[in-house]
């Protein structure tokens, strides 16, 4: 039986109310993003409040998100960390990164956020040769999902011991658990799921949150 509470549309809009600390800013990016045509990718609110809350359980300082959308991840990152806190951010769009600019600016910690457009991967391979190895504290993957792999290994190596991994969208909708959906993105989380599991390195829970968000701790 299972022991996970179904929420319908109106029990989520009670958690909302009844957990998110709103920012004005952050607030502000919602509304510029609700009207783009992609705007699904943003994550909810309760997440990226969820992501401060595990930043700063973790006193993280080193931070690194593939993917950045219009910068709502990061931006409710970058509040939550240190003033010495930094975050690597990889997109590969000048266009969408043009408004999380606008907004990590306007909050205040674009000095926190270095911006990197270019392949994840790249940037990635470049964080580890210039010696990160065992340095980072956080990373975020919301990317393209064939890419979780390989971004998933590059940020394990990035992590320091007991650095958490967060990736988003690893449950899909549900459709990771329908056997006759076999769609690209979704036959590769699922090998992304099934990857996880097994690897030794961590430890791993799947937490029920937006689309599923699945925590990595580097062991």
């Amino acid at each position: 039986m299972s022991r996970t509470l179904n929420l319908t549309e109106g029990l989520t809009q009670y958690m909302v109310d009844h957990s998110v600390r709103g920012h004005p800013v952050l607030d502000e990016l919602r509304a510029a993003t609700a009207p783009l045509k992609h705007a699904g990718m943003q994550i909810g609110a309760e997440q990226g409040q969820f992501m401060q809350f595990i930043v700063r359980l973790i006193n993280a300082k080193k931070c690194i998100e593939v993917g950045v959308f219009t910068g709502y991840s990061s931006l409710a990152v970058a509040l939550a960390l240190p003033t010495d806190g930094t975050i690597v951010a990889c997109d590969i769009s000048e266009e969408w990164t043009a408004i999380a600019r606008k907004h990590w600016e306007k909050a205040g910690v674009a000095s926190k956020i270095t911006l990197k457009l270019a392949p994840a991967n790249d940037t990635l391979d470049k964080l580890l040769a210039d010696g990160g190895a065992g340095k980072y504290d956080f990373a975020f993957i919301d990317a393209d999902k064939g890419g979780y792999l390989g971004y998933y290994e590059r940020c394990l190596k990035l992590m320091r011991p007991n650095g958490l991994i967060m990736v988003d969208n690893t449950l899909w909708s549900g459709a990771v658990a329908d056997p006759a959906n076999q769609e690209k993105d979704t036959v590769a989380l699922r090998a992304f799921n099934t990857f996880v599991h097994k690897d030794v390195r961590v430890g791993l829970a799947i937490l029920p949150l937006g689309d599923g968000v699945t925590l990595l701790r580097k062991r």
